[in-house]
């Protein structure tokens, strides 16, 4: 049996393989998509991996990151995170790792989780 495979977007030096979905508008540059994974639209994926069980809503950027078994909602971003798994990230949420610092800052809502 073949892996069904939707790519409405625009894959630019990069692999898609298994089971994947990228939406319309959504653009892949130097990364890889290794599904079952869904790309929602006008997403962003650059030097970036997204593992198995991996879903990115649309208009999400993943920049310079490696995602697997994760929801990203609509609208996050996903920026120098070396290794996140099996998170949810909330709509427009921003994860960003810009420095090499060993403290963290954090901006925590009502009855979140969060595990280091």
């Amino acid at each position: 049996m073949r892996a069904k495979r939707n790519v409405q977007g625009e894959i630019v030096e990069s692999r898609v393989e298994g089971r994947v979905e990228v939406g319309e508008g959504s653009r892949l540059v130097k990364s890889v998509v290794r599904g079952p994974a869904v790309i929602g639209r006008g997403c962003h994926i650059e030097d970036s991996y997204v593992g198995p069980y991996t879903s990115v809503g649309d208009n999400s950027k993943i920049l310079n990151s490696s995602i697997e078994y994760s929801i990203i909602l609509s609208g996050a971003v996903v920026e120098g995170v070396d290794r996140l798994e099996e998170s949810l990230v909330g709509r427009n949420a921003k994860i960003l790792k810009k420095t090499l610092r060993n403290s963290i800052r954090l901006h925590i809502g009502d009855y979140s989780e969060i595990e280091l």
